[in-house]
């Protein structure tokens, strides 16, 4: 039975090929000196050769050969247990990769629903397109089949003892069926050459022979279809045999599938394989038509993965053996569950999950540490009947995003946006659409399996036979646009309230926008959907609703993500720092005091869950979005630099098929992500450039206004490119740069201080902090595959080594004075985050279970203070953190600080001690002993050092704290 562990704070590391266990054991020993307690690993299952990010599973049964070996991995896992480190590890439950280095994938298109592994796939055998009965549409070839087949693109092959087709860098197993059509062909031929007497002619007829007589895959009982395999690989053992010991077999298959391979120019030639491949359990399609009648449940929209029935207890077993056996030895002591909406029932997921790595079936629901990708919309909160821990984050990232963006100001930045794009911009009507775009385009063919599934619950039920069809199809892919939430959780017949809110909500709002479309089909879905019954329905009827309400809450998740996160996200511009996964990226809904109850509500319920301010999947790095959050302070320079960079680069610009590239939309964008991801060495800035470009194609095609994945707009994305060039080409007297570079002077300075702001409330919080790699140093990123880069770690363990000699004990002024003057190596960001996480290291009670409360400020600079106390006992951790300082016109030089606080101060708790030492600088305060209620003076809160981190203990452990510091 595994025991739980609470992580005090996780690192996550990307683990791949160019970053192996033996990298991560040597890096631990940085790590717990930063005061990391748990590794968080990206997936470690066996994963596509070559992948960066190990979602792409081919086999979960073994761990990832590009990581390392088994016995490395144990090395890694043992220095881990030595340091007294856990591990913690991302799986993927959802789906696999549809792959020829799945071994499961290859042997289902091999044998088709007669395979061991049909059920593992959530695959429909029998869809509305009769040419699919039993098959599988793979849509990916890079053109219509007839061309690639006739340009000889599809390679018949043969290696050890299997006949496959080639195409690219991917295979196709060919079916037994075929074996015996390759092998007969021209049998004559080989008959000749061997004599038909003699022992090798026998064996091949043999061969043959076996072949021709194994049964049809289809409606085998389970003892046949396995005696079916034996023989299948039985054959193949004696074919490999023949083939290795017979030159003239060997030479006659070698000919025979030349003559399956076609000849150029010939189109009769290509007969042979046409047919061939007519009989397999697959059909190859063009790329850019899947929609045509793809069959199986995708990840989102990419059609190289494939969902998994992980709900079949046999699948679960079968998909988790290896992790359960990390679990078992100790190796592993938590899990973080990637795209939990993913599945067909989360809440059932979980809790066999939770069991079957706690090994207490029906005991304690929350005995293992699990956390869950859910993206929380708006008001929503995490079901409290799962068996978690919380979430991956972004509910953190995002209250703390919202924090450091001036409210007032940010609702002139958005009306500076709805000027300069030259139209009202309405972000809900942009939402919309695009969720109506993903719908009809790249997630088609979900709506039309939904819409006939649909269309047969109609059938069955009195009084909606004769609904038009058509019209309860567009009624549900509105309500399902509509949807507010990623999903609901709908499990059984009894619906709960949120559930059955978040549903009637989108009804009501679908029949907002569409008053034109038959109320009675509207009236049958929401039916369907609730589950409702009026007294007509058969038990079985209303079963079959269930099923289909769970099978469409799979696919809502997909709407959302690739409707908000990948479109909407990316066509929306006031404030790019609010455009992150699972955020409201609308300025005017920043308010400026719901994180102190945000942090209660979640303390409250799920106090171990993950404080994240980045990840693999974040869309700007953090410090990025601390810089871009500064215009909300200084909207009318931001207006200024606007209007002078956009004439100061309309010579850059180009004209396309009319259109002026870029457009004011993707100009704005591109300014705001220049601000934030400015490199503070001339050194990078080449680097920049090529960043940027990749960055902006990807943004425009996920935008889809202009271009796209799929159809790509080459003389757009072209002149994009161009403009990019030429605005970062300039020299040094270039008006624009010289310009962008008075205004980005002050930008960084002011987003430094929002940096580190969001580190130590990150540390201090309620929660686990959690650090993306490589982010203990700025974090200038931008999305994936930017973000997902080589970590520079000799540098970062060489600036910590400096770090820990010059402030072994309290740092000297002259130390503290140097982290800021020169702050651009972000020393000062690495010295917090070491600092701050080894003191919550040596008060994990502090922490993980203190108390929570805001504490006040008055006076002078009152708005442009954060602060907060925790406290667990007789130990008390008051923590204070400035914000919005462009609209105050902080001062950009540390030494005039004291100056700007004057006058401010916060109000103590009235039990709060009046004695406080400081983490991060060493000084004691202290409070008025004359004042009620105590205070403490701005000025000397923050006299040091951007940010505070003070603590109180009774008797002399608050000296001991000073005196440790001080290296006494």
């Amino acid at each position: 039975m595994a025991s739980l562990r609470l992580p005090v704070a996780t690192y996550r590391l990307q683990f791949n090929q160019d970053f192996t266990f033996r990298e991560a054991r040597a890096l631990l020993g940085y790590l717990q000196d930063l005061g990391i307690t748990d590794i968080y690993a990206s997936p470690l299952l066996q994963s596509r050769r070559g992948s960066g990010h190990g979602y792409d599973v081919t086999d979960p049964t073994r761990l990832d050969t590009d990581a390392g070996s088994h016995e490395e991995f144990e090395a890694f896992q043992a220095e881990l247990q030595r340091r007294g480190m856990g591990l913690i590890l991302d799986i993927v439950p959802n789906h696999m990769a549809a792959s020829s280095e799945n071994p499961w994938w290859m042997d289902l298109l091999e044998n088709g629903p007669g395979s061991a592994y049909a059920s593992h796939f959530d695959i429909d055998w029998h869809p509305d397109y009769r040419s699919l009965e039993n098959k599988v549409l793979l849509p990916v070839l890079a053109d219509l089949y007839g061309r690639v087949l006739e340009n000889r693109e599809l390679q018949p092959v043969y290696h050890d003892g299997s006949f496959r087709v080639q195409y690219r860098q991917e295979t196709f197993p060919l079916s037994p069926a075929s074996y015996h059509r390759i092998l007969k062909h021209r049998l004559d031929v080989l008959e000749k050459r061997l004599g038909s007497d003699s022992s090798s002619c026998q064996e091949y007829r043999g061969i043959l022979a076996s072949l021709a007589a194994l049964p049809a895959e289809l409606s085998l009982p389970i003892e046949a279809a396995g005696e079916r395999r034996l023989q299948t690989q039985a054959v193949k053992e004696r074919l490999q045999r023949l083939h290795r010991t017979v030159p003239d077999v060997r030479r006659f298959i070698s000919e025979n599938l030349r003559l399956f391979s076609g000849i150029k120019n010939r189109p009769a030639s290509f007969r042979l394989l046409d047919r061939a491949l007519s009989e397999q359990a697959y059909v190859l399609s063009f790329w850019q038509n899947p929609n045509a009648g793809i069959n199986y449940r995708r990840f989102f929209a990419i059609v190289d993965l494939v969902g998994v029935r992980v709900e079949d207890p046999f699948v679960f077993e079968a998909t988790h053996s290896l992790i359960f056996r990390l679990v078992e030895q100790g190796f592993v002591q938590g899990l973080r569950i990637d795209h939990i909406d993913g599945l067909r029932d989360p809440l059932g997921y979980l809790q066999r999950l939770q069991e079957r790595v706690a090994g207490s079936p029906g005991g304690e629901p929350r005995s293992f540490y699990l956390i869950v990708e859910k993206i929380l919309s708006g008001s929503e909160r995490l079901p409290p009947e799962w068996p978690v821990f919380g979430t991956t984050g972004y509910d953190f990232l995002n209250a703390v995003n919202r924090l450091f963006i001036e409210p007032r100001g940010a609702r002139a930045v958005e009306r500076i946006y709805a000027r300069f794009v030259g139209s009202g911009v309405d972000y809900e009507e942009i939402l919309y659409r695009k969720k109506k775009l993903v719908i009809n385009t790249l997630l088609a063919v979900e709506v039309r399996s939904l819409s006939r599934q649909l269309g047969l619950l109609a059938e069955q039920d009195r009084y909606a036979r004769d609904l038009p069809f058509s019209d309860l199809a567009q009624a549900l892919a509105e309500i399902t646009v509509c949807l507010t939430v990623y999903r609901t959780y709908v499990r059984n017949l009894a619906l709960s309230g949120e559930a059955r809110t978040r549903i009637e909500a989108a009804v009501r709002e679908a029949r907002r926008r569409r008053p034109n479309l038959s109320s009675a089909c509207f009236d049958f879905v929401r039916e369907v959907l609730l589950i409702e019954d009026a007294g007509h329905l058969l038990p079985e009827q209303r079963e079959a609703r269930l099923s289909f309400v769970m099978r469409w809450q799979q696919f809502t998740g997909p709407v959302m993500a690739k409707g908000q996160e990948d479109t909407a996200l990316y066509v929306y511009n006031p404030l790019v720092a609010l455009n992150e996964v699972g955020g409201d990226p609308r300025p005017g809904k920043v308010l400026a005091d719901d994180f102190h109850q945000f942090v209660k509500d979640r303390a409250r319920a799920w106090p171990h869950s993950l404080n994240a301010t980045a990840t693999h999947d974040t869309k700007r790095g953090e410090d990025v979005r601390a810089r871009i959050s500064v215009l909300s302070g200084n909207p009318a320079e931001w207006q200024r630099r606007l209007r002078r960079w956009t004439r100061l680069n309309a010579s850059r610009k180009k004209s396309v098929n009319g259109q002026i590239v870029p457009d004011s939309n993707d100009e704005i964008l591109f300014y705001q992500t220049l601000l934030g991801a400015w490199p503070a060495s001339p050194a990078e800035i080449p680097g920049l450039k090529e960043r940027l470009q990749a960055y902006l194609i990807k943004a425009m095609r996920e935008a889809m206004v202009h271009t796209r994945w799929t159809q790509p707009n080459l003389a757009q994305e072209g002149a994009l490119v161009e403009f990019i060039d030429s605005v970062l080409s300039g020299s040094e007297d270039d008006p624009f740069l010289k310009d962008f570079h008075d205004f980005h002077r002050k930008v960084a300075y002011w987003g430094m201080l929002n940096g580190l702001a969001q580190v130590l409330l990150k540390i201090v919080c309620p929660g686990v902090p959690d650090f993306y790699q490589g982010c203990e140093l700025w974090d200038l990123h931008l999305v994936d595959p930017d973000n997902r880069g080589r970590v520079d770690f000799a540098l970062r363990t060489e600036l910590l080594r400096s770090i820990q000699e010059q402030a072994n004990g309290a740092p000297a002024p002259a130390f503290l004075e140097s982290l800021l003057q020169h702050w651009t190596d972000g020393r000062v960001k690495l010295y917090l985050t070491w600092r701050a996480l080894n003191f919550r290291r040596k008060h994990p009670q502090l922490f993980l279970e203190g108390d929570y409360a805001a504490v006040e400020a008055r006076g002078n600079r009152n708005r442009n203070v954060v602060a907060l106390v925790r406290s667990f006992g007789d130990e008390h951790l008051l923590a204070a953190l400035p914000r919005w300082l462009a609209s105050a016109k902080a001062p950009m030089k540390p030494a005039q600080a004291q100056r700007f606080w004057a006058g401010g101060e916060l109000v103590l708790p009235a039990r709060a001690p009046r004695s406080w030492f400081n983490v991060l600088t060493g000084q004691r305060l202290t409070c008025s002993a004359s004042r009620r209620p105590a205070t403490l003076a701005l000025r000397e809160v923050f006299q040091s050092f951007p940010v505070a981190l003070l603590f109180a203990a009774p008797g002399d452990r608050a000296s001991e704290e000073s005196r440790a510091a001080n290296g006494e």
